[in-house]
């Protein structure tokens, strides 16, 4: 018997190809997670294993349990599932994405905005100190804003690290205020 695993890694596969090429990678990563969750519940196995179902049907009662929005891309890949009679792969297939996903994300784009110009050395310094802090390696690209007065702001993914002059007047602006 072929492993489940071995079944669902060309649906993972695809579905990570068309999230990467539409800029979708999170939020496909977002609603694979929650199918894969409903989909282990024992009345869904129940359904998704009853003949009396078509794969249209099965599909569609499944993309109605979820509680995130589903896009129409992510519910034609579901489709497919069902009409392959795969829906049960999809614990499979969201931990594969993932794991695709996480591979691709080994390297990060960091964005520094400081006030004044950095020295090649400087940003040597910066680039390893980053790769350090967030165990990735990183692309780093540099431009200067004078209205930081000083300091840099970076930014990296979701992560945003202000410590520009401007930066530390707001909050102290905002502590002081009542």
């Amino acid at each position: 018997m072929v492993e489940p695993k071995t079944l669902a890694r060309p649906y993972a596969r695809a579905a990570f190809d068309y999230a990467r090429g539409n800029g979708g990678l999170t939020d496909w990563e977002l609603v694979l997670t929650e199918l894969a969750a409903v989909s282990l519940e024992p009345k869904v196995v129940e359904l998704i294993n009853s003949p009396t179902q078509s794969g249209e049907q099965l599909a569609m009662a499944l993309l109605g349990l979820v509680e995130v929005d589903v896009p129409a891309s992510v519910q034609n890949f579901i489709k497919i599932l069902a009409e392959n009679d795969r829906l049960l792969l999809l614990p499979e297939v969201a931990a594969l994405y993932s794991e695709q996903k996480q591979a691709l994300e080994t390297s990060v784009a960091v964005e520094v905005t400081s006030a004044f110009d950095l020295s090649d050395s400087d940003v040597a310094d910066l680039e390893k100190s980053l790769e350090r802090q967030l165990s990735r390696s990183v692309s780093l690209t540099h431009q200067t804003d004078s209205a930081l007065l000083g300091g840099a702001v970076i930014r990296a993914g979701d992560m945003v690290i202000d410590g520009s002059v401007r930066g530390r007047l707001a909050k102290l602006a905002g502590a002081l205020t009542p």
